[in-house]
């Protein structure tokens, strides 16, 4: 294991560690309050006992005994759990790192830039072009929920509904029927579409558009490495790695070029 997958194993135990200390913390703060006939005196507020037909009677943390501060300590743990995933399979994180790889390996540079540096890049590269959607799940979602306009399920329904229109705009109508006649799925609009059969769908089709960016990224440094192959066998240095000439050339061409902002401004532009 390399020690880039050391440091983030150790980070990712030691973050969850605290989340979950932090959770059971809170968890067990709240005040339940129980007898086996009627409610009890202790209870901090008579409006706060729900009486059950055994004549048991719960305080529950001044709430009505319905969802509360619990269920949303549990959703906010489940989140931060597969938040992982989310960023990655549910946003444009999967293309841009992709195509950042191809250009790292097409310029023939091994560990320049290094990895904290393109997955730095990239998750704000993701943050910037996610972030209009960021704002309407928490304009329609997030805020509501906070302010107890709307239940939990329709939070969940209005929140997942931007992150569908992103996916609907980025996913290719052939990866959406392959999965729909794999799962024998019939659909006349894109709402009628399951979530479980769109993601898959979005996931490959963002994998064939990086790889498809990844060749065009790779012709013009393919051209250098065969034209500096030429040269060399025309000399008659045919033991001398081509690759060792051609770098500097590269890395040349893609500077005079301006290559990092025509690869950024041409990758974001995809998702617009």
């Amino acid at each position: 294991m390399s020690k880039l997958k050391k440091v983030y194993v150790l980070f990712s135990l030691i973050f969850a560690t605290v989340i979950l200390t932090i959770g059971i913390f809170y968890c067990s703060s709240q005040t339940v309050y129980a007898t086996e006939y009627g409610a009890t005196e202790n209870a901090p507020n008579a409006s706060d006992r729900v009486v059950g037909e055994g004549g048991v009677s719960i305080s529950f943390d001044s709430q009505s005994g319905t969802l509360s501060s619990t269920v949303r300590i549990l959703l906010v743990l489940t989140i931060l759990a597969l938040a992982p995933s989310i960023l990655i399979m549910l946003t444009s994180f999967t293309r841009i790192i992709i195509v950042l790889h191809f250009v790292r390996a097409a310029i023939g540079t091994q560990t320049a830039p290094p990895n904290q540096i393109l997955i730095g890049l990239a998750l704000f590269l993701t943050f910037f072009i996610m972030w209009p959607t960021f704002t309407q799940i928490n304009e329609k979602a997030i805020q509501p929920l906070d302010r107890n306009e709307i239940t939990q399920e329709q939070a969940f329904e209005e929140g997942i509904q931007p992150i569908r229109q992103f996916m609907y705009g980025q996913t290719q109508e052939k990866d959406l029927n392959m999965f729909c006649e794999i799962s024998n799925t019939t659909y006349e609009e894109y709402d009628d579409v399951p979530f479980v059969v769109l993601v898959p769908s979005f996931i490959v089709s963002e994998l064939r558009t990086a790889f498809i960016i990844g060749v065009l990224i790779y012709i013009p440094f393919i051209v250098i490495d065969m034209v500096v192959a030429s040269v060399l066998m025309s000399m008659g240095m045919m033991m001398l790695p081509p690759t060792t000439i051609s770098l500097p050339f590269k890395i040349l061409l893609f500077v005079l070029a301006d290559g990092w902002n025509l690869v950024i401004q041409g990758l974001v532009k995809t998702f617009y």
